[in-house]
């Protein structure tokens, strides 16, 4: 039996072939989701800290497949894959996870994830094909590779959370019922009517309102220049709160760089959003927050611009 009641990550044996691993982490439950399934963040996080991950494959949908290599200082490699069975995002992930150096003992990973007061627990239970699977995957130093594992995720999570101190929050109330403004964000004829800057119009609009959906926003300049925005929905609580990424993007809704528009190089190519509504005195309280735009001309500019489209939406509802 491990013991590691003296680390936040707890091992419980509930059955002979179970393992039931818990960790809590300071953080939203999209947040912990995004960054427990993306490549770009597992990178940083998975396996031992001297290890450097040079396969990260991730192809989340029931059927899909996911595969990581990590390799030694010394240059030995070690691969683990296994496939997507179901994929409720941001609440569950059941998948296979198997050792390739060891194969015919892959186990059955049934990973939950609950949020309580902004903090997220994730639950993973290990389902083994016989308790001998399951002890030796246990004695084999498992524990040393997950518990770092999950410190190192903790540390990723609080410098995400850290750049959200530094995000664009605007908060607006408008006198209309909460359905109202949810539709306004939700329906791609309404958003066409506010999306963008004064003096600047909106085109054609696309949305797949479901987790891990997709939208495609258009705004196009007085001169006529088209300006595509794209983003993943990561949750949804209708009527109050929207959380997704959000990036410039071509007209298909592929990604591309923000240098174009003023951008550093370097900057990143996916932000998050999160719309937040809530009925007040019998009016509506929207509160936009806009994670990850880099300090500078283009951030003055971002805040100008959620402004003036949100003095375009309170106009569209008083028409």
């Amino acid at each position: 039996m491990i013991n590691m009641s003296n680390h936040a990550t707890m091992l419980t044996m509930p059955s002979e072939r179970q393992l039931v691993i818990t960790r809590t982490f300071d953080a939203p439950r999209w947040l912990v989701f995004d960054v427990t399934t993306k490549p770009e963040h597992i990178v940083h996080w998975w396996g031992l800290r001297d290890h450097e991950m040079t396969v990260c494959e991730v192809d989340l949908r029931p059927g899909g497949k996911w595969r990581y290599v990590s390799r030694t200082p010394e240059g030995e490699e070690f691969a683990f894959s296994g496939e997507y069975r179901k994929v409720v995002a941001p609440e569950r992930i059941v998948y296979t996870e198997g050792y390739e150096a060891m194969p015919g003992h892959d186990y059955l990973v049934t990973a939950t994830f609950t949020e309580n007061d902004g903090k997220t627990t994730m639950n993973a239970v290990l389902q083994y094909q016989s308790q001998e699977d399951r002890d030796g995957h246990v004695n084999s130093g498992m524990e040393v590779g997950m518990r770092e594992s999950h410190d190192r995720l903790a540390e990723r999570l609080a410098d995400e959370t850290t750049s959200m101190s530094d995000a664009i929050v605007i908060t607006r109330e408008f006198d209309v019922p909460r359905e109202r403004v949810w539709a306004a964000w939700t329906d791609p004829q309404q958003v066409s009517r506010w999306w963008g800057p004064k003096g600047w119009s909106s085109g054609t609009n696309r949305i797949d309102l479901r987790v891990g959906g997709k939208y495609i926003f258009n705004m196009q300049m007085p001169d006529g220049q088209n300006v595509w925005s794209c983003g993943r929905y990561l949750d949804i609580v209708p009527l109050e709160r929207l959380v997704c990424t959000d990036s410039f993007s071509d007209e298909q809704g592929n990604i591309a760089s923000g240098t174009e528009y003023g951008l550093p190089e370097d900057a990143p190519l996916e932000y998050y959003m999160t719309v937040e509504l809530a009925e007040v005195n019998g009016k509506t309280r929207m509160t936009v927050t806009h994670i990850g735009m880099p300090e500078g001309d283009m951030k003055e500019m971002s805040v100008q611009g959620l402004n003036e489209s949100f003095d375009k939406m309170e106009a569209m509802f008083a028409s």
